[in-house]
């Protein structure tokens, strides 16, 4: 699951990118209003945390440019103002949850998984296909009651399959949101993850549309 992070506090920045990375997301950056505004308009995205007081264009704007685009896009926002009218202006303009600093960042966390798997239709935090599970809140795979050991690459390809199960998911969506920003993988390498995880696994849940991409599903 890739997501946007627009803090300008860099200390703040430094601290959330890696806790995200190990919670199984795709972090990129962005510390001013309209390098953010620009990114969420043109690339893939699975959520977004955003903080109010960016330079250049400040958080709000934003997200009613967003908005006004018609992009529907999870957007969690980061502020240091706890009043209740500034939170009404954000939830106002499209904001999807609220997260006032300081913070723990497992909160935070949790937050955005939450708005992740409301957005693909999940309410639980646990996705099951057949005898596969993955926990998204501790981000772990288990078949069969057994933990499943993936690499960071493996897990995100992987979440990502899962939250969208039954539809097929092209190569090029899969590449858009696990690669970072500047990583343009070709196909064989997503292929070569696909072919690691099915070997893993044992077992054929992801199947090969032909000309199209990749479908996880249980058998029928």
């Amino acid at each position: 699951m890739r997501i946007l992070l627009a803090e300008d506090d860099a200390a703040l920045a430094e601290r959330l990118i890696p806790l995200l990375q190990a919670a199984g997301f795709t972090v990129d950056h962005y510390s001013e209003g309209r390098a953010a505004e620009f990114a969420g308009q043109t690339e893939a995205f699975d959520a977004a945390v955003l903080d109010l007081g960016l330079p250049g264009l400040d958080g709000l704007t934003v997200l009613d440019r967003w908005r006004a685009a018609g992009m529907s896009l999870p957007v969690l926002i980061l502020t240091a103002r706890s009043r209740w009218h500034d939170k009404l202006a954000g939830f106002s303009a499209g904001a999807d949850d609220f997260l006032t600093k300081p913070f723990q960042s497992e909160e935070l966390i949790l937050r955005l998984h939450a708005l992740i798997r409301r957005s693909t239709g999940h309410a639980h935090p646990v996705l099951r296909v057949g005898p596969l599970i993955y926990d998204a809140h501790h981000n772990r795979f288990a078949l069969n009651d057994a933990p499943l050991a993936l690499t960071a690459h493996e897990s995100r390809v992987l979440a990502y399959l899962m939250h969208h199960a039954g539809r097929v998911v092209s190569r090029g969506e899969l590449g858009e949101h696990v690669y970072e920003q500047g990583i343009d993988p070709d196909s064989n390498a997503i292929d070569v993850v696909i072919g690691r995880i099915r070997r893993k696994l044992g077992i054929d849940l992801i199947r090969t549309e032909r000309g199209r991409g990749f479908r996880i599903e249980a058998a029928p």
